[in-house]
């Protein structure tokens, strides 16, 4: 069994939070093959800000010109992925770090001309991915990808997470978030979701914002052949064993129609 697990950004600011994912990432291992995406927007807009650069958002993505690009660069693809790849390493974990770029992983082409730099994936190559696999390390993916012409794209965690799921061939796609999954209209959790009801959220405002685009990367991981996806609070104990094994938490979403 293959699992992808993506890491938001958020839940690696906290030293203690990412110890406790590098556990549950290590134990993990001993069950399946698993290998991990992480974003980092938090901390890019703090090295922005440290280094009074301006930076604006279209549609909530990030316009990425080349001081944006050379953030993202530094931070998500530097200290953010190596912080967490030592985190892995300090819990037994053989971790090795990786952008898009590393062995043309990821392949993106400009989303649109108003974000600039910002990439859309186009595909993701699993072989890299399966030869650390196999030979027993953990991929840690920053959400960096790479263009035809050698350009640096900004890729958006979730859709990286997507693209690197289906070119690797994973079964099941865990996103580890700072909310404890999908609400309904009323705020309270909804335990399984299908690719119509999702879109229903979205199309009645139910989802907006990163929970919009979260469920959209979700549908679009289901369409490119992941067969099980969740959407789980990174904060929660064991969140990572009790997920997969559909034990009450986050929102599971899959082809099938919810029971």
């Amino acid at each position: 069994m293959k699992v992808l697990v993506k890491v938001g950004g958020t839940l690696l600011e906290d030293n203690h939070t990412r110890r406790c994912i590098a556990e549950q990432l290590r134990a993990l291992r001993e069950e399946c093959q698993v290998t991990t995406v992480h974003g980092g927007g938090k901390q890019v807009t703090k090295y922005l800000e440290n280094h009074d650069t301006a930076s604006s958002f279209v549609g909530g993505l990030r316009v990425s010109d080349n001081a944006v690009i050379d953030a993202v660069v530094k931070v998500i693809a530097g200290t953010v992925n190596k912080q967490f790849v030592a985190t892995l390493i300090a819990a037994d974990c053989p971790a090795v770090g990786l952008s898009g770029i590393d062995g043309a992983l990821t392949k993106a082409a400009q989303l649109s001309p108003e974000l600039g730099q910002v990439g859309d994936p186009q595909h993701s190559d699993g072989r890299l991915l399966n030869l650390l696999v196999e030979a027993g390390y953990l991929p840690v993916i920053a959400c960096v990808a790479v263009g035809a012409a050698g350009e640096i794209f900004n890729v958006n965690a979730d859709r990286m997470a997507v693209s690197c799921a289906a070119g690797w061939g994973a079964d099941t796609l865990l996103f580890l978030t700072d909310v404890p999954g999908v609400k309904d209209a009323e705020g309270k959790l909804i335990p399984r979701l299908t690719r119509e009801s999702a879109q229903e959220l979205i199309r009645t405002g139910v989802a907006q914002g990163g929970m919009q685009a979260k469920l959209e990367s979700a549908n679009l991981a289901l369409r490119n052949g992941v067969t099980d996806i969740i959407i789980a609070s990174g904060r929660e104990r064991d969140v990572c064993h009790r997920a997969l094994r559909d034990a009450g938490v986050g929102t599971r979403l899959t082809r099938a129609v919810s029971a």
